[in-house]
């Protein structure tokens, strides 16, 4: 899912925090992403309390964190790391990326729900690991939109009512909304709707302060959210 939220400058180092209780798997994924250009892992926790001290002290720019863990889950700890309180203390966007070793995990979806931009099994390349912490960063998500959205299916029961502030959103506004919710990127947009990616870009940014959201992957929950996820 390209052309997201606004991407750190090209020179900006990305500061990475592994979450996962498995220490050796830890250290196999700091040398892969020490070993990158542009990033270094800044801390490493082995449970999601340690992660919530860990952001909040060293403040990174993305979290790979693992799903299931002692004393506190990932799951938990994402839904934690972007409440309100949390979320207003922040200097800058934080972006998160569950670990799993199942496809279309459950607890993934759940995350990608409280504010994770997607997931990524543990026995990924290091080639996936190293595009998905660039591509988080910018603000996109890390999985097709056909497999978010296949996530998401079972997630809402019922569709609740869409809030007032979709209902303020413009007519052109509500197109590109609709498009986004489908996976399109803004290269694909700005042909839909006959405007330049500059515009798209715009309506977008537009669209996220109206309805408060942090990125287009959360574009894609408040569609399947209120049922105005087509297909």
């Amino acid at each position: 899912m390209p052309d997201g939220g606004p991407a750190e400058g090209p020179d900006e180092e990305i500061r990475v925090l592994l979450v996962d209780d498995q220490e050796l798997f830890r250290a196999g994924v700091s040398v892969i992403v020490d070993a990158q250009e542009g990033m270094s892992v800044v801390g490493q926790a082995g449970d999601g309390i340690e992660a919530l001290r860990l952001v909040e002290e060293l403040e990174p720019d993305v979290v790979l964190m693992d799903i299931r863990m002692p004393e506190m889950d990932g799951v938990e700890a994402t839904r934690q790391l972007f409440s309100r309180e949390r979320i207003a203390r922040r200097s800058k966007p934080l972006r998160v990326v569950v670990l799993t070793t199942f496809n279309l995990d459950d607890r993934a979806a759940t995350a990608i729900r409280h504010g994770a931009s997607g997931f990524l099994l543990k026995d990924t390349t290091p080639l996936m690991l190293r595009d998905a912490i660039r591509t988080v960063h910018a603000g996109n998500a890390v999985l097709a939109p056909a497999d978010l959205s296949a996530l998401l299916e079972g997630q809402f029961r019922s569709a609740s009512p869409a809030p007032t502030a979709y209902l303020g959103l413009t007519e052109k506004e509500r197109e590109i909304f609709e498009a986004v919710a489908r996976g399109l990127s803004n290269t694909e947009i700005a042909g839909q709707v006959f405007a330049s990616e500059s515009t798209v870009k715009t309506h977008v940014g537009a669209i996220l302060r109206k309805l408060a959201l942090r990125d287009r992957v959360q574009i894609v929950v408040f569609a399947h959210e209120h049922g105005l996820a087509s297909g």
